[in-house]
């Protein structure tokens, strides 16, 4: 699982039930973020291999994927990891991402603020396998959350944070348990 920030989806997946699969490392792209602590006291081996020590992306992006190749994993989780990650990375394992809108519909860092500014009533929160292109991978659940009329950023993001946990699990569990196959944009779930 990659991070960047607090590491809410992770602790979701930490916490869950049955998941099919381990979380068997959580790397992060810089140091002291709250995410690595969680990861720790569950006993997850962690990583930190921070953008801010490499000359380039590339480098940065090649030495995060030994990292992670060394862990051997069969699914990749990017939940709240604000890095886009070089082609090696879904030519290499399936990538399972967050997003705090109901995507094709505010891609990008700034979802929750765009949504705000368009003066939307619903956005939502997405869970998509992550292809080459920003927020356009095929997916794999969604779930619509109101916009309130007086709602700040913070709030919303708070209400979208309580369905993208719940999403990411399932997620999660669904493709652990090979559930999930993917036929070009579309996701389907066998039973």
């Amino acid at each position: 699982m990659l991070v960047s920030g607090s590491g809410t989806n992770l602790q979701a997946l930490l916490d869950a039930d049955d998941l099919g699969g381990e979380v068997v490392l959580v790397g992060a792209d810089r140091h002291g973020v709250r995410a690595l602590e969680r990861a720790m006291s569950a006993g997850v081996d962690t990583a930190v291999v921070a953008f801010a020590d490499y000359d380039d992306r590339d480098a940065w992006d090649a030495a995060l994927h030994v990292r992670v190749a060394a862990a051997e994993p069969d699914l990749v989780v990017l939940a709240g990891f604000m890095r886009i990650l070089a082609s090696r990375w879904v030519r290499s394992w399936p990538l399972l991402n967050t997003h705090p809108a109901l995507l094709p519909a505010f891609p990008g860092a700034h979802a929750i603020p765009d949504a705000l500014d368009h003066g939307v009533k619903v956005t939502g929160a997405t869970v998509h396998y992550v292809v080459e292109e920003v927020d356009a991978g095929p997916i794999v659940a969604q779930e619509a959350v109101p916009v309130l009329p007086d709602d700040t950023a913070e709030a919303l993001h708070e209400r979208l944070k309580m369905v993208e946990h719940r999403l990411l699990v399932d997620a999660v569990r669904l493709h652990c348990r090979g559930r999930l196959a993917v036929d070009g944009r579309h996701v389907r779930i066998a039973s």
